[in-house]
């Protein structure tokens, strides 16, 4: 009966020894895995960040941040200001031989039409412009009437060279 007792205490013994060995490595295991996340969510914090930096700085030059030109135009909704001028400016495409802003004619029956619009303040728009293959910016200045459309004066363009080399 004592040996029965002793084998009993040696084996629940051993029992508990194996239960703390095994529960040691599970929690050492977690805690590895918990700092990994840590860790990734640190990298996915710090990435986030440089990207809304980024933005912010993308940004800088444009109507939305510029508060001196919110201020200019504080009768009118920004969101909408912006919309009327680019279907503006957009609608001029549609003339025969191009948008009349871009003082190129037709190449090889393509006319020069304005693709992406960005406001940069209360007086300044740049753009894209396109035809076929030869692309290139548009610096816009415009003034907003009331009650009437945009006018818009071309400042200054640019024009790419066509499969020009990589220096």
């Amino acid at each position: 009966m004592k040996r029965a007792v002793l084998y009993l205490f040696i084996l629940s013994l051993l029992f508990n020894v194996f239960q703390y060995m095994n529960s040691t490595k599970i929690l050492k295991t977690q805690s590895k895995e918990i700092e990994s996340a840590k860790a990734k969510t640190k990298m996915v914090r710090d990435s986030s960040d440089i990207v809304y930096n980024q933005m912010l700085d993308a940004n800088y030059f444009s109507l939305e941040m510029d508060d001196e030109s919110i201020n200019y135009f504080e009768n009118y909704s920004i969101p909408e200001l912006s919309e009327k001028i680019k279907n503006e400016l957009l609608a001029l495409n549609d003339k025969p031989n191009g948008n009349p802003l871009v003082p190129y004619d037709p190449i090889d029956g393509n006319k020069f039409i304005i693709n992406k619009i960005k406001i940069l303040n209360h007086r300044w728009i740049i753009a894209d412009v396109y035809s076929g293959q030869i692309r290139g910016e548009i610096l816009i200045k415009y003034f907003v009437n009331e009650n009437k459309p945009t006018d818009f004066e071309t400042i200054e363009t640019i024009l790419h060279a066509q499969n020009a080399p990589v220096q």
